[in-house]
């Protein structure tokens, strides 16, 4: 029975030892990726920041004509949701925070009265909604990890041809937004009316998170700007734009998110895995200590039954030698 128990306790073992091999090495990979993707993020600030700067400059040059494109809707009955989420798993509960944060979402706006129409970006959240028989209406697969500003296109004009048409007053995006390799959290921001950086800076708490302002210039910049065409028409052109800005920086962001979540997962699962080699080991040891004490006694007991059987023979023949002795004639 020990024997038995020692045998699948060593196949366990090798078991767990080469899932540990599997997890040190993803939690490599994904710290390797890390710094790229920090770096990525990095570059694409510049230019959200000066698309940020352009589109508010030309908004004050034409107030009215930003109206709808700028700022926070007065009255909402429509809204598209756009939910960014990972393709594959293994990062700890980064998929499930965004996912519920985006369930959530579509719960509070059906019982406000608001329609809602969902894209989402990310196999796992296609597989979690059908499975809840939430209607998807686009699907984005195969760009979380290392997306691009085509993909950032791709998805922009999914979620804009409905606003422009207007067919929806709103468009939320439902993230994890990265700060540091340590901090990251999910938020729902505005996309579309682009965000106001004036209004984003107002001490009032808004309803839906809106994202800080990309640029440190909140006031309109010293001297004087000609538009060439109308601001009207330079906004309507501006507006697509920077909303594609938003998207792919929420996609790198998320991508960076993605990553240091698995590094950190990957890591426990490792220490997971070391710990339970040392138990396994240690209860594979003690039946192995335990089998070789049975044999040991095993042992010690046979050797004792030959010995105690080996003295009753040699007493059984000094007797029958004394017999023979006795029953000899006298004269003999």
């Amino acid at each position: 029975m020990a024997g038995g128990q020692e045998r699948i306790l060593r196949r366990r073992i090798k078991s767990i030892q080469s899932t540990k091999k599997i997890t040190k090495a993803m939690e490599l990979i994904a710290a390797s990726q890390i710094v790229r993707a920090q770096g990525r993020i990095a570059a694409a600030r510049p230019y959200q920041q000066g698309m940020a700067r352009i589109v508010l400059e030309t908004a004050l040059g034409d107030p009215e004509a930003a109206g709808r494109l700028l700022g926070t809707p007065e009255s909402v009955a429509k809204i598209a949701v756009l939910s960014v989420v990972a393709d594959r798993g293994l990062c700890g509960g980064y998929n499930s925070s965004v996912l519920r944060a985006t369930e959530r979402l579509l719960v509070g706006e059906a019982d406000a009265g608001h329609e809602c129409r969902l894209f989402s970006v990310g196999k796992k959240a296609q597989s979690y909604f059908r499975y809840r028989g939430q209607a998807v209406e686009q699907s984005f697969l195969g760009m979380s990890e290392r997306p691009t500003f085509t993909d950032a296109r791709e998805v922009a004009a999914a979620v804009l041809t409905p606003f422009v048409s207007g067919e929806v007053d709103q468009v939320l995006i439902v993230s994890t937004r990265f700060i540091s390799a340590g901090t990251q959290h999910v938020e729902v921001r505005q996309l579309l009316p682009l965000i106001d950086p004036r209004e984003a800076e107002a001490p009032e708490a808004e309803p839906v998170a809106t994202a800080p302002p990309t640029t440190g210039e909140t006031d309109r910049p010293a001297g004087y700007t000609e538009f060439e065409p109308d601001a009207a028409i330079l906004l309507e052109s501006l507006a697509p734009r920077a909303a594609e800005t938003e998207i792919f920086g929420a996609l790198l962001e998320a991508s960076a998110s993605e990553l240091t979540a698995r590094q950190r997962a990957m890591a426990a699962a490792t220490d997971n895995a070391g710990e339970l080699i040392k138990k396994y080991s240690r209860i594979m040891n003690r039946a192995r200590q335990d089998t070789i004490t049975t044999e040991i006694m095993e042992i010690v007991g046979g050797a004792e039954a030959l010995r105690a059987g080996s003295e009753v023979d040699e007493g059984g023949l000094i007797i029958e030698a004394m017999h023979a002795i006795s029953e000899q004639p006298k004269g003999a």
